[in-house]
């Protein structure tokens, strides 16, 4: 039976994406935690100072500084207890300060609800800066469209009322408002939000597009497929809802531990205040006694402390090292993870492609020449290739040559004149002239291991040779893993975790940089597809399941999963579905994330054992008539102490690859 309650369950509550805003986080000291912990901490501070300075009013001023902190507290217990679930965390802790007041443990009562009310806020702060500057999803797709009217004419109109049927125009370097078909026109399209590639995709007349992707060369006439309701916009925010909804809360380890520990110790007192007078070994008034003592040592201050402090300390030392979690439940859930799904773009890999190898196929040029003027074609672009070519001639310190009459052929490539000579690149299926057997067989080689090629031709002519087209090399480019990606891998294995790749990359890039980083990958995949997998691999009882990614395209997955991992260069709606982030982008960072959830648990159990084996021992002892009360309450205030220098030990915790 769950012990999971409205205020037991600490996973982060299912966020709806549908709003254009996001809920911008109030500061700490504004939320209800907040004020809690400075009301009794002032408190706190109060009765101490009161105490040295009127020592007359006794306890009075703590006890005082308890009651108060401990309203809310009392309040969720009871909210709790009404909707059928009496043993949390909340119920606990009441029962723990009221015993100490009743005891006279009056100052240890006020330290302990400002230490739990401490720990319950950090919690919080955590996942509120987690969830800093996180803007919907839907505010990836325009929310205006340029209607194309009967006469031709435009109308911009708001994208949310375009039906089936209707036409729009998207200019170069605009966002794409609809799932449709080209009617006119030829452009490179941005895909990244949907299939996280690094390499636009080439759409002309007749092909899908999607809404939410960046027309990046020329202008397209789009007839619409979809309504606004339908597009693939509006089904990653269903999934990522769905999701949401689906993912069963996570109750923490002193939530379950409360639901036992409770009623068992419950039923020790009664068994010690009914079976001694009924077996004549004692009287009546004698037993009774004993079972309030009992009672009263068993109230579990040291218990209820162990959690929230080491869940602090544990979500404190992971926010010095950039892995940010939100809450604590999130936090212990990582130490169960069997298998981790990793994308591929901007995950494992760089997120844009570079140039890995220039190939010469004539005497004529070089491979420095070849992409000097490689780079003169591509000077004037912004494509992700173009990019790439221009930044590894910078990186050779290459002579910056001048272009003339640069001419762009969308899907094609890029010609014009170097320095007196006309070249052309263009990839390698769009080339008109025929290849030698070994250039042929050297592109399929590259390209079969995930590489783009892109051609350079040189066009010559003269009286004796009109129209000659001389193939002098070509440059492959690939999106090459992270410098961590292999060490980030290998510590998941140590740590007995399976890492996955998950892409929606054409799969023959996806599988040449798996075997590159030796793990098993699948390529193509929607954003639907890779929730679907996530979901197979826990119904299949491979265990917990953690999603890593970076775009859009991966909210759904990072939502299914029993935690999503999101890099911190991610998009906001990553951010926004994932449970924690990893703000230096490092793959070691997963494998740091699990670590110190299992180091934290470990510390939380160290410190249950602890504060259960002294609690035991007087128990155990006040129950045969052996020790007094006062013993009990001593030990009791020591274990307070020892489990939270326990968990202090977390501050320091650093995780050796």
């Amino acid at each position: 039976m769950s012990s999971c309650c409205t205020s037991g369950c600490h996973a982060a509550p299912p966020v709806s994406l549908s709003s254009t805003s996001a809920n911008t986080p109030k500061p700490w000291w504004q939320t209800p935690k907040g004020q809690l912990v400075l009301g009794t901490g002032v408190l706190l501070a109060l009765a101490w100072l009161a105490k040295l300075v009127w020592p007359a009013l006794g306890h009075w001023p703590f006890i005082a500084a308890t009651l108060v902190g401990l309203v809310p507290i009392l309040q969720a217990a009871l909210r709790a207890a009404r909707g059928g679930n009496v043993f949390t965390i909340e119920m606990l802790m009441s029962i723990a300060a009221l015993g100490a007041l009743a005891i006279g443990a009056a100052e240890e009562a006020a330290v302990v609800v400002f230490l739990f009310a401490v720990g319950e806020l950090l919690e919080g702060v955590a996942s509120a800066r987690a969830r800093r500057s996180i803007s919907a999803l839907a505010d990836l797709k325009p929310s205006a469209a340029n209607l194309i009217k009967p006469d031709d004419s435009l109308e911009e109109v708001a994208a949310d009322v375009l039906t089936p049927g209707q036409r729009v125009r998207v200019r170069p370097g605009e966002r794409i408002p609809c799932d449709g078909r080209v009617l006119r026109g030829a452009s490179n399209i941005d895909e990244s939000p949907i299939n996280g590639e690094s390499v636009p995709r080439f759409r002309d007349v007749d092909d899908e597009v999607f809404a939410g992707t960046v027309n990046l060369q020329a202008v397209l006439d789009i007839e619409v497929t979809r309504g606004s309701a339908d597009n693939t916009i509006a089904r990653v925010i269903r999934l990522v809802e769905q999701a949401q909804a689906a993912k069963a809360p996570i109750a923490r380890f002193i939530d379950r531990f409360a639901y036992y520990y409770m009623p068992a110790v419950i039923g020790v007192a009664l068994l010690v205040m009914v079976v001694p007078p009924l077996a004549s070994w004692l009287s009546w008034s004698e037993s009774v006694y004993r079972a309030l003592a009992l009672l009263l040592i068993a109230c579990p201050c040291a218990l209820v402390i162990s959690t929230p402090a080491a869940i602090a300390a544990g979500l404190s030392a992971g926010a010095r090292q950039g892995l940010l979690i939100k809450g604590g439940a999130v936090l212990e859930q990582l130490g169960k993870v069997k298998i981790v799904a990793l994308d591929k773009t901007g995950t494992l890999t760089a997120g844009a492609p570079r140039v890995t190898a220039i190939e010469t196929w004539t005497n004529a040029a070089d491979a420095s020449a070849i992409l000097a003027w490689a780079a003169a074609l591509e000077s004037g672009s912004s494509h992700p290739l173009a990019t790439a070519i221009v930044a590894e001639a910078k990186a050779q310190s290459l002579e910056s040559l001048p272009l003339e009459m640069g001419v762009s052929h969308p899907g094609i490539g890029i010609e014009g004149v170097v320095a007196g000579r006309r070249f052309s690149l263009s990839a390698p299926a769009r080339l008109e002239v025929a290849l030698e057997a070994s250039a042929r067989a050297r592109i399929e080689a590259l390209e079969a291991s995930g590489h783009t090629l892109t051609v350079l031709c040189e066009h010559t002519s003269s009286e004796t040779e009109v129209g000659q087209v001389r193939v002098l090399g070509a440059i492959a480019l690939r999106d090459e893993p992270r410098e961590d990606a292999k060490r980030g891998l290998a510590a998941l294995a140590r740590l007995g975790v399976t890492p996955i790749m998950l892409s929606g990359d054409n799969p023959r890039a996806v599988t040449a940089i798996g075997e590159q980083l030796g793990i098993e990958a699948h390529g193509g995949l929607l954003p639907e597809d890779k929730a679907e997998r996530v979901a197979a691999w826990q119904m299949g009882g491979s265990g917990p399941v953690a999603k890593v990614g970076d775009g859009i395209n991966d909210a759904p997955a990072l939502a299914r999963a029993d935690v999503g991992i999101a890099m911190g260069s991610g998009t906001a709606v990553a951010l926004e579905a994932a449970d924690a982030a990893l703000l230096k982008n490092r793959v070691t960072g997963v494998a740091e994330l699990i670590a110190l959830s299992r180091a934290t648990l470990g510390n939380v159990k160290a410190n249950v054992a602890l504060a259960l084996g002294l609690k035991a021992i007087f128990l155990f002892s006040t129950a045969l008539g052996f020790t007094g009360m006062w013993i009990a309450v001593m030990a009791d205030t020591g274990a307070t102490v020892l489990v939270t220098l326990n968990a202090l030990r977390l501050l320091g915790y650093r995780f050796a690859l």
